[in-house]
């Protein structure tokens, strides 16, 4: 039986668990799924989901992303992007399908066209509380 590698990292899931503050950059190949704190930029292959507890400072870059925690910084993804009913974004999406729990804070813009980026991307520096 053949075994592809590439199947297989793009399967994989980094988890940053509750308790972990990265500073840096994060590339993965695979899914991330982040319980931790990340004061940096987050670029995936694959999905990223932010976990109720999560805090994210930066750029996040994927296919689909979930956002159950806190972000603050722009979130890019070529599918979709979904703000679960315990996330709190500010600063600005660009995706094609964008779903919004109710409860869900949303301070930013959105754009719905990939290939539209808003013009004045809020810019910020702390999460919000």
């Amino acid at each position: 039986m053949k075994n592809n590698n590439i199947n297989v990292v793009k399967d994989s899931v980094t988890i940053i668990s509750e308790g972990v503050k990265l500073d840096g950059k994060l590339i993965s190949k695979g899914n991330v799924r982040i319980d931790g704190i990340i004061n940096g930029d987050i670029q995936a292959e694959g999905n990223i989901t932010i976990g109720e507890h999560g805090e994210i400072i930066g750029e996040i870059k994927a296919q689909v992303v979930t956002i159950g925690g806190k972000i603050a910084g722009t979130v890019v993804a070529n599918e979709k992007i979904i703000l679960e009913s315990s996330s709190k974004m500010k600063g600005d999406l660009i995706t094609k399908i964008l779903v919004v729990e109710e409860g869900a804070v949303f301070d930013g813009k959105s754009a719905m066209n990939i290939k539209d980026k808003p013009a004045n991307l809020v810019s910020t520096n702390t999460l919000l509380k």
